[in-house]
């Protein structure tokens, strides 16, 4: 009788443990359902969020030479200002608390598009007479350091964007970032076509990244030598953070080494770093449409 009773109890206990896990998986499943349909809701809500500029860009950006490089429909943008301003009263909307509840993705790609849509729209106050960016600063300050942006509860300039909210404390630990934001210059990486989304910034940050590396005008690759646009001057210190086990020029540009059609000769060089780096000048002319 006794280990009659024991074995019902043993079969109670196991029976308990049993719907104990069954009662576990079915909450961890609503738990990520719940969880997918926010991030889905959050993801849908940024596409529309993002969709104006996203139709700005594919009406008056073009690609040019092969691709590399692209210019912008400034007269084009200016007839559109009221779709671009609506689009930047949008983002000012959204305030810092919401912000930070985000996924990175979606912060990243946010706040490139902010820094894109303003540097047009700095360059349209002065727009068609202007032949730089830098014509809109002065000897004592740069056209970067104006506060004219509302943003996230602030009134901020271009560079607190680009050196505080993106690069700062080095939080998105990404240097693909410097060929995806935009100075309106024929020496800068292109003005993407379309707007940065969070479901495909990755591929949109490394296709940036080749159409830039692989751009001869801007950058060369030789036997013993290479020659980078100074972009890799002004933010050397990105490039050695460790992205992605890279931490020099070299081991970043090893990464894209077959990408860009680099010789075994020369990724023999980059990975032993027996390689001499210049720096070309940089081209501040305005990439508007000629």
């Amino acid at each position: 009788m006794k280990s009659l009773i024991a074995k019902v109890n043993l079969n109670k206990a196991r029976s308990t443990a049993i719907l104990a896990m069954t009662r576990a998986k079915s909450l961890s499943l609503a738990v990520l359902l719940l969880l997918s349909t926010v991030f889905s809701a959050v993801t849908t809500a940024q596409e529309a969020l993002h969709q104006p500029w996203q139709a700005l860009l594919t009406q008056h950006v073009l690609p040019i030479n092969d691709g590399h490089s692209s210019q912008v429909n400034y007269a084009g943008m200016k007839t559109d200002h009221a779709k671009l301003t609506a689009y930047l009263t949008a983002l000012g909307n959204i305030d810092k608390q919401t912000f930070q509840q985000w996924p990175a993705p979606q912060q990243l790609s946010f706040l490139i598009n902010a820094y894109n849509a303003w540097t047009v729209e700095l360059i349209l106050t002065a727009y068609p007479d202007i032949k730089s960016i830098k014509d809109l600063g002065s000897f004592f300050s740069s056209p970067w350091s104006k506060k004219f942006i509302v943003l996230l509860g602030e009134t901020r300039s271009l560079d607190n964007i680009e050196h505080e909210l993106i690069r700062g404390d080095n939080k998105y630990a990404d240097p693909r970032i410097h060929f995806a934001v935009n100075c309106a210059s024929i020496g800068c990486p292109a003005l993407r076509e379309e707007a940065y989304s969070a479901d495909e910034l990755e591929q949109q940050l490394t296709e940036q990244t080749i159409r830039f590396l692989s751009d001869k005008s801007r950058n060369r690759f030789n036997e013993d030598t290479m020659e980078l646009s100074a972009i890799f001057k002004w933010y050397g210190d990105d490039f050695r953070q460790g992205f992605r086990g890279s931490n020099s020029l070299p081991a970043f540009v090893l990464l894209y080494g077959e990408a860009l059609n680099l010789t075994p000769a020369q990724q023999a060089r980059l990975t032993s770093e027996d390689i001499d780096t210049n720096f070309l000048n940089y081209d501040w002319a305005l990439n508007a449409v000629r």
